[in-house]
């Protein structure tokens, strides 16, 4: 028995063809397993043009965006100043389907309702 390595030890080529083969097999079974999708969830601010825009259309459009990776969450109202009010929406979306800026643009599209959007916060999960 040599304590300080100085012996170069042969391993049975059986013994490393084995663990070859394990280590394949793991990869492959490792490989075969489907990842889990990464999400985030946003809250995005919808402004609209004056106190007068229909708020409740407004979000009927915004939801009406319907896509593969998309969640539309809780809503709120909230008061900007001069009777304005914008709307809170919490939406998750699956990172590698959705593009946050696509998302925006396309919400922006309502040109009569929308003037512009933000977002207020974002957190992967």
């Amino acid at each position: 028995m040599d304590l300080f390595g100085s012996e170069s030890e042969e391993e049975d080529p059986e013994v490393v063809a084995e663990r070859e083969k394990r280590l394949a097999e793991y990869r492959a079974k490792k490989a075969a397993k489907p990842k889990p999708a990464a999400k985030s969830i946003v809250t995005l601010e919808v402004k609209p043009w004056d106190d007068e825009t229909d708020l409740e259309q407004m979000e009927a459009n915004v939801r009406a965006i319907q896509k593969d990776g998309l969640v539309w969450g809780a809503s709120k109202f909230v008061p900007v100043g001069f009777g304005i009010k914008k709307l809170q929406i919490n939406i998750v979306i699956e990172d590698e389907k959705i593009s946050v800026s696509d998302l925006q643009e396309e919400i922006e599209g309502d040109e009569d309702h929308v003037q512009s959007t933000d977002v207020a916060a974002m957190q992967k999960l």
